[in-house]
């Protein structure tokens, strides 16, 4: 179980309440607009705007938003000037730790981020002294009861997956992020469901943690994650799912 996996879990639940709130849109809008402001508006020849819209669409987020974040970041629409970063560190135990932020304020953006890491027991750190320990990948999170996995296994390795996990009950395709779109509109017509889809850093190498280092770096990872500027956290720790259940609740 990669430690993508385990805080993926994590994810899962929480986002079922961070959608309440709005949070998960606001997210997500923001990859938008900056995604469109990169590259322009037409997702057919914008990559990594298609990637955003297909993580809006399996949110749900309703189609006047994503044009309208879009919209945003192509200028026809006044918004915030968001500026990209990418933060790495080191948590509890040696666990490496990737953040990527939009935010209209780096200075204040790296000073909280810099507190969360001293406050849990972590440090941050230079550029790439951890990056070198993930690779980027599209992630399709399949639901459904009843799925046979060597069917769904093979639908996806035809498609063009490289992958397909069992993360705690929810099945998982891994892809790289340019065949995320091809992959989940083929497994769609085979009568598969997604309930999310992202591009995400999905680590080779894990570190094994338990007891108060479990604790203080899921501790850690939750801080950043409730930071405003901080759109995703990626980490590369192997935590008991007692643990993790425990702490999410």
């Amino acid at each position: 179980m990669s430690g993508h996996s385990k805080w993926s879990t994590i994810k899962r639940k929480k986002e079922k309440i961070d959608a309440k709130r709005g949070k998960i849109f606001t997210r997500i809008g923001r990859d938008l607009t900056i995604s469109a402001r990169e590259a322009g508006g037409d997702v057919e020849t914008n990559a990594r705007l298609r990637a955003a819209v297909l993580a809006a669409k399996a949110a749900n987020m309703p189609s006047d938003n994503i044009d309208r974040a879009i919209k945003r970041g192509t200028g026809e629409l006044p918004g915030v000037n968001y500026e990209e970063a990418q933060y790495e560190g080191y948590g509890p135990g040696g666990v490496a730790i990737m953040i990527e932020v939009l935010t209209d304020n780096l200075n204040r953006s790296v000073a909280e981020i810099r507190h969360a890491f001293t406050k849990c027991g972590g440090s941050l750190g230079e550029p790439g002294c951890v990056s070198w320990n993930f690779d980027k990948r599209g992630v399709l999170a399949i639901e459904g009861e009843d799925i046979d996995e060597d069917e769904l296994f093979m639908a996806a390795l035809e498609a063009g997956a490289e992958d397909v996990r069992d993360e705690e009950g929810t099945y998982v395709a891994y892809t790289l992020p340019e065949r995320m779109q091809a992959i989940k509109e083929s497994l769609e017509k085979s009568g598969y469901v997604f309930g999310s889809a992202e591009v995400a850093q999905v680590p080779k190498s894990l570190v094994p943690l338990t007891g108060k280092e479990a604790e203080r770096c899921l501790r850690l990872v939750d801080m950043l994650e409730e930071l405003d500027s901080v759109q995703y956290v990626f980490a590369n720790f192997d935590i008991p799912q007692e643990v993790i259940d425990s702490f999410v609740g």
